[in-house]
């Protein structure tokens, strides 16, 4: 008989079992019971939800039974990162007496004799069965294996289950593990430590963060001791989301619990540090790191190669700390150095980073070969940037879809567009498949070239390859057609992303007017500019710029300058560019009384004139002179 129950108080759902209260398990395991799996199929208790009315088990099996033709069907992805979990855990204490096998088809005939056996041998044997499968990452024949067990009358125990959990998270599905967490509270099987570690893997795995840690919390709370994986993982999954205060915070609580930290832990929070900007933060950390006594690794300093790039003097004392500690540069740091060194404009050393790590016998990789060639790209070399392209070939190292995209990028800047439509037209036939920034820096290469007939043509072959334009593909459209004097169409292609759900932001509107005023639609700008709050959109600064521009420019100033005066009561103070627009308006329309009043309260507020404000105000001096 079920020894649980399901209580509903004032919105907040509490689990109890064992005399113990789970808010978290209630709404994190009993939400998604219909949702059950194979294993579950055996009696599965009654449950009472006041308010509710009592669900019966003959209203559960159909659900579970739903469940199982889902998850026959599901295709199932492995996921390519190393488990944090190991999985002999599972089974300690166990030996191990099936540790190796042939082939899978080896494991399936001894389950498959074990199975028919009468009387069946214990779950003991099963599991040891198991836990080289997992191993073997044959996650979806475990979850099959497991489901005949229980139908053949094999009851689980807390091992298996846990097996059975990490097979579903390693499956990407996190639901089912959760629901095998309720099979286990229900049939009274204590889940363990590693169960709970497996689970708050998988929900970070899932990027459910936030239930990561509440599950953690709820773990510490109820009397679980979370071990070194557990904390791991949690602190990865705090820095994934950039957490960094919270990542910081849950490093010194692991030491306040009595568990050292080690150099992994440090380097994931010295990472998140070093991408959200904290560099000072991230080196304060390092030291620390090594003044208790840990030896930094190679990824470490990876990181702070990376992040610290433009600080020449510091990256020198990284590379040769790691000399002293006999660390020896990987691919990685030579790839970080070509990369940094390229887009600082500083080719030749990147070139003789490049060179450096072939002599050291360090093959260039994908990674590296793309930087240099972006770096021969971004000075406008583009025949030193196709020798690298043929070079990386000719060694052996084929380029992924990312180095055809730099390279096509690089001619569309350089203006060699039929020799991008070209390397274009290559990968269309040969491979690899051109993606959505391969389609969207070739559409924007011919918009700027003046070849729009091309460009649609080209939006037509994407969508015809199944690819969904992004939000950044959409905006070089209807820029591009809007400078190319299509305005009526781009007002079509955007009403219909209005009318399909796009959710278009404050940069279409500019946009389009942008291109209204330029056309002289000052009306119609001026109705597509008050439509911005309907839209929840709020204008920044460059919106009311350009509609102070188009006043001007359609001889109304004195509703540009209310335009420009309003902007402050939107909580968008005019900056040095909506300053000059102002300005060069009232002089440009002979207002020269209000313009030069303007321009000194423009430079009270610290704005210098531009060139075009500088000049119109030298003509105003000389006309005075004469």
């Amino acid at each position: 008989m079920l020894q649980q129950l399901v209580l509903y108080n004032s919105g907040w759902e509490e689990f109890i079992w064992k005399g113990k209260t789970y808010p978290l398990f209630q709404s994190l395991v009993f939400a998604i019971l219909p949702l059950c799996l194979p294993c579950l199929c055996c009696s599965v208790p009654d449950f009472n939800f006041q308010g509710m009315g009592k669900l019966h088990s003959s209203f559960i099996l159909p659900s579970i039974v739903n469940g199982v033709r889902n998850l026959s069907s599901f295709n199932f992805t492995l996921s390519s990162s190393v488990s944090t979990i190991a999985t002999h855990m599972y089974v300690k204490g166990i030996p191990e007496k099936h540790d190796r096998f042939d082939n899978v088809d080896d494991a399936l005939a001894l389950f498959n004799k074990m199975i028919q056996k009468y009387p069946k041998p214990s779950l003991v044997e099963f599991t040891k069965l198991l836990t080289p499968l997992v191993r073997m990452k044959r996650y979806s024949l475990v979850v099959s294996m497991c489901s005949q067990l229980e139908l053949s009358g094999v009851s689980h125990n807390v091992y298996s289950l846990s097996i059975l959990v990490n097979c579903f998270c390693q499956l990407d599905r996190i639901d089912f593990g959760l629901s095998v967490l309720g099979k286990m509270l229900k049939l009274g099987v204590e889940p363990t430590v590693v169960t709970f570690s497996t689970l708050i893997n998988g929900l970070v795995k899932a990027s459910k963060f936030s239930l990561a840690v509440s599950l953690f919390d709820e773990m510490v709370e109820k009397g679980y001791q979370p071990d070194l994986i557990t904390y791991s993982i949690i602190l990865n999954g705090l820095s994934k989301i950039g957490d960094t205060d919270r990542a910081v915070r849950f490093l010194r609580l692991m030491e306040e619990r009595g568990f050292k930290p080690n150099v992994v832990a440090y380097g994931t929070v010295i990472d998140c540090l070093c991408k959200n900007g904290l560099l000072e933060e991230a080196l304060h950390l390092f030291s620390e790191l090594k003044v208790k006594g840990n030896r930094p690794n190679i990824v470490i300093y990876n990181c702070l190669i990376h992040a610290n790039f433009g600080q020449q003097k510091e990256v020198r004392r990284l590379l040769n700390e790691m000399m002293d500690n006999n660390i020896s540069l990987d691919i990685f740091t030579y790839s970080i150095l070509v990369d940094a060194y390229c887009k600082e404009g500083m080719v030749s050393k990147a070139e003789d980073i490049f060179g450096m790590m072939r002599k050291q016998g360090i093959g260039p990789d994908v990674v590296t070969y793309t930087a240099l060639i972006d770096g021969h790209c971004l000075q406008n070399k583009m025949e030193k940037a196709r020798g690298v392209f043929l070079l990386m070939i000719k060694e052996g190292c084929s380029p992924n879809i990312h180095s055809y995209n730099v390279l096509i990028n690089g001619y569309c800047k350089a203006k060699m567009l039929d020799e991008a439509i070209e390397l274009f037209n290559k990968i269309s036939r040969t491979g690899p498949t051109p993606n959505n920034v391969t389609y969207t820096t070739l559409m924007q290469g011919m918009f700027q070239l003046g070849r729009v007939t091309a460009a649609c043509k080209l939006l037509g072959k994407m969508l015809a390859s199944g690819l969904v334009p992004s939000q950044v593909t959409c905006v070089i459209l209807l820029d591009g057609l809007c400078k190319s004097d299509k305005l009526r169409v781009a007002l079509k292609i955007f009403q219909t992303m209005r009318n399909s759900g796009l959710e278009l932001d404050i940069i279409f509107y500019n946009i389009l007017i942008d291109g209204l005023c330029k056309t002289g639609h000052i009306e119609e700008a001026k109705e597509l500019f008050h439509k911005l709050s309907v839209e929840g959109l709020k204008p920044i600064v460059y919106t009311y710029t350009i509609m102070i521009n188009g006043f001007c420019k359609e001889g109304l100033p004195d509703e540009a300058y209310r335009l420009f005066k309003s902007m402050g009561d939107n909580d968008c103070l005019p900056n040095s560019i909506s300053y000059n627009v102002m300005v060069q308006g009232y002089f440009r329309n002979s207002s020269t009384l209000k313009a030069t009043q303007l321009l000194a309260e423009m430079v009270e507020k610290g704005f210098s004139a531009d060139l075009c404000t500088a000049t119109l105000y030298a003509d105003l001096l000389l006309r005075n002179d004469k």
